[in-house]
């Protein structure tokens, strides 16, 4: 924690850092990585050229642009591979979000002549839901499906849920706090018997597992950078080949016309060396991750009989670890093991507890709800990083038992 103190004129600060104890020997142990991944050091050797030498822009007709133009290509041929599509269906973004938006956006503009009713979930990432709330200020109609208890949506409800004036079906691929994977194929195959077209988000789980657009039967699909070992700042959105969209950003011609601005050379580069790298190493990788994830749940669940599963057993993503902990505030928590990285699925304020509306769609317990933690695994987790983790959580949640029963 840190603490800012300004003394005399304004411009002077001093900073006054407390370190737990408990972390200064350690560490720290980084489980938090569905928020973010580190950039992967092929990924950084393959930017370093278009951050120095290759400077071109891409839109340039001389040398230097011809070698920026053909980095961006053959990053866009990279990701496609690994989507299973064709290279001019690849649109660069700034990230996920930009590419949620785009898609949903891009669809009730551009179809909206068709119809304004939009379909999606109650579990999805704010990139799709605030966008669809800005979407009804403007006379579109969505439906938020429910899930069940493992955070699955429904695909006989969904297509219950279609009507005539329906054009857009939006659900995500894997869910960022419990990892549990949703029908997207069967959803998709609903989707086109119905000639509506489908979206998907899937920020979490390209890279980690398969992804392909041919089996998800999808015709538009995010992708987020940062969450496979690329940069931030950086996504793409697969757009199925004869799917009309309005732009967003408005300007030059870049990005099959659909995306105005100078190419973010380096970044793309990243981003498709990443995806390189993941459909390289895709089983291996899965195989890691999952290994580690249950290592850490079956050494939690050993030593602490009530710990609660959220999300889907067996359909969730091989890294993904949602957690909770009876009658244990996860701040409190949190605030014990200050060295592992991790996120809280609620937040406590000083007489309520908000739950993530992803567990309260899961109807999951208020005492299981404000104690639950997402730990995710990634492709350097190591068994030591594990069992220390374990070893610390255990104790803090042991601790605050043992004061919790010390409270009158």
């Amino acid at each position: 924690m840190a603490v800012f103190l300004t003394l005399g004129r304004p411009r002077i600060r001093f900073i006054v850092v407390f370190f737990n104890y408990r972390s200064m020997n350690m560490k720290p142990i980084y489980l938090d990585f569905n928020a973010t991944t580190p950039i992967d050091p092929e990924v950084a050797e393959a930017m370093l050229p278009y951050l120095h030498e290759h400077f071109g822009n891409p839109s340039s007709s001389h040398w230097f642009g011809l070698q920026a133009r053909k980095a961006v290509e053959q990053a866009r041929q990279q990701v496609a591979a690994l989507l299973g599509c064709a290279p001019e269906e690849i649109i660069f973004t700034s990230g996920g979000s930009e590419a949620n938006n785009m898609a949903i956006k891009g669809v009730a503009f551009r179809h909206q002549h068709k119809g304004n009713h939009i379909i999606t979930s109650t579990v999805e990432h704010p990139a799709v839901i605030e966008v669809c709330k800005y979407l009804q200020e403007r006379g579109f109609e969505t439906s938020y499906l429910p899930v069940d208890q493992f955070g699955l949506v429904d695909p006989q409800q969904l297509e219950q849920a279609i009507r005539p004036q329906t054009i857009l079906i939006t659900i995500m691929h894997a869910n960022n706090e419990v990892g549990t994977i949703q029908p997207v194929g069967e959803i998709g195959a609903i989707a086109r018997g119905h000639s509506i077209l489908c979206h998907t988000d899937a920020a979490q789980s390209v890279g980690k597992i398969p992804t392909r657009v041919s089996e998800l039967q999808v015709d538009l699909l995010s992708v987020a950078g940062h969450k496979l070992h690329a940069p931030k700042g950086v996504g793409a959105l697969y757009v199925r080949k004869g799917t009309e969209l309005d732009k967003l950003i408005h300007g030059a011609s870049q990005e099959q016309n659909l995306r105005a601005g100078t190419e973010n050379v380096s970044q793309i580069v990243g981003l498709g060396k990443a995806c390189d790298i993941a459909a390289r190493n895709m089983a291996s990788h899965m195989k890691h991750m999952q290994e580690m994830r249950d290592l850490l749940f079956h050494t939690l669940q050993e030593r602490i009989p009530e710990l609660r599963l959220n999300g889907h057993p067996q359909q969730r993503l091989p890294n993904t670890l949602s957690v909770g902990f009876k009658n244990v505030a996860v701040g409190a928590l949190l605030s014990e093991v200050t060295e592992i990285a991790a996120s809280a699925g609620a937040a406590c304020h000083a007489s309520t507890v908000t739950i993530s509306p992803v567990l309260e769609a899961m109807s999951v317990p208020l005492e299981y709800a404000a104690g639950t933690v997402r730990f995710s695994t990634g492709r350097t987790t190591t068994r030591e990083e594990i069992l220390q983790a374990a070893d610390s959580i255990v104790q803090a949640v042991r601790r605050l038992a043992r004061e919790k029963d010390r409270t009158p």
